[in-house]
């Protein structure tokens, strides 16, 4: 693993570990990028040999790829008719500085909850047009001309348009591959290796999620998102609310550090994008000006404030989340926001490893005492905690 050396302003810990030298605000050598102010990207050169990217891409096929995201259903209309809530308050969910108008960017921050499509202002326009909901033509939406509305028609134009897997919010293909004990031997390799980068607790590494191993094929893209959301008194992991055995209305995947691992040299595009990277503040209505989207990655990655070119073996380490100040995790990171740019040529393989943690101490001990007691019941523990092992033994000729 090729070290790297960061000047930390503040250190952190994570629970009685000494960890990490690597911190929050911190600044990188020649093998690292800066992203901003509140965390950053380090980008760290040759941290998987090409026989290794070669091994992964392999395995990944052999246990096949599904769509990352799928087309729209044909019941979306009625999906959406089965959400019990009210015009006012849609309006005032829409209406995000509360001064009575929608704007179209006020809108496109949450179409992202329509049927899958990723909406440009020019598809909010059309929208409005058919449905006939912005009378004088300003793109603005007064709390009068929403009322005259019929939310169904919305959703019956919504369900009535062909949508492209280009149009969706992630065009790419994944899968999932074992990485625990009895995996193969370069699998837990790239465990380990992100286990001495990371500077975290073997038994938080351990008991994250498996390798996602993604394929962008030309015309691929994913456009600017978070790896988490943020977690609040009555947000669950997805890690731990099994053990947990509380009730939650919303759900994250609570996950702390993202590595994304680049398993080819890109033809074409296919960029790791963080769009707002060194900003000196975040405000969600600033990502679109003038009708540009910075989250688009189809069609504005050139306008982020940071690209990394995907090179065959490169890691690229960054935290989702903020430290609480003592030692744990704290609130979500908005200047992680990053997504994958298109893929104009060739094709793009990546992975990712996540690894999870809980802001609640309490649960993710919890959760690490009880897997730790699984793991040593050995052969007939619940199934709940078998993990994919289908090609833990598959040797491949490279």
């Amino acid at each position: 693993v090729q070290s790297v050396h960061v000047r930390a302003r503040k250190p952190e810990t994570l629970a009685t570990t000494a960890w990490p030298a690597i911190g929050m605000g911190s600044h990188c050598n020649s093998s690292s990028v800066s992203v901003a102010a509140h965390t950053f990207a380090a980008e760290i050169p040759d941290f998987l040999t090409e026989e290794e990217c070669k091994l992964i891409v392999h395995l990944a096929q052999l246990k096949g790829l599904q769509k990352s995201q799928i087309l729209p259903t044909d019941d979306y209309e009625e999906a959406m008719e089965m959400i019990e809530i009210s015009q006012m308050d849609i309006f005032n969910l829409l209406d995000h500085n509360q001064d009575g108008q929608l704007q179209l960017k006020e809108v496109l921050t949450h179409t992202r909850l329509g049927n899958g499509r990723w909406m440009t202002p020019e598809n909010i326009r059309e929208m409005y047009t058919a449905v006939k909901a912005d009378p004088d033509g300003n793109g603005v939406l007064s709390l009068e001309e929403f009322k005259q509305l019929n939310i169904r028609d919305f959703h019956k134009y919504m369900g009535s348009q062909k949508v492209k897997m280009s149009d969706l919010v992630r065009n790419s293909q994944h899968t999932w591959l074992y990485q625990g004990e009895g995996a193969h031997q370069v699998m837990r390799a790239v465990r380990q290796r992100v286990m001495r980068l990371t500077r975290l607790p073997p038994e938080i590494v351990e008991h994250s999620e498996p390798l996602q191993v993604v394929r962008y094929d030309q015309g691929g893209h994913y456009h600017a998102h978070m790896d988490s959301g943020p977690v609040f008194p009555e947000t669950a992991c997805s890690h731990t609310k099994l053990v947990a055995n509380e009730s939650a209305p919303f759900e994250t995947s609570c996950r702390y550090v993202t590595v994304l691992f680049y398993l080819n040299n890109v033809t074409g595009g296919g960029e790791t994008v963080f769009p707002i990277a060194d900003n000196r503040t975040y405000e969600e209505m600033s990502l679109i000006q003038n009708d540009v989207d910075l989250r688009d990655t189809r069609k504005n990655c050139d306008k982020g404030n940071l690209r990394v070119k995907p090179q065959q073996g490169t890691a690229v380490f960054w935290y989702n989340y903020l430290s609480d100040g003592e030692g744990w995790v704290g609130e979500l990171d908005d200047f992680a926001l990053h997504g994958g740019c298109l893929v104009t040529q060739g094709t793009k393989w990546i992975a990712n490893n996540w690894i999870n943690v809980d802001p609640n101490r309490r649960r993710q001990l919890q959760f690490q005492q009880e897997m730790e007691r699984y793991a040593g019941a050995g052969p007939g523990a619940p199934g709940e905690w078998t993990v994919d092992k289908a090609y833990s033994g598959v040797h491949l000729e490279l």
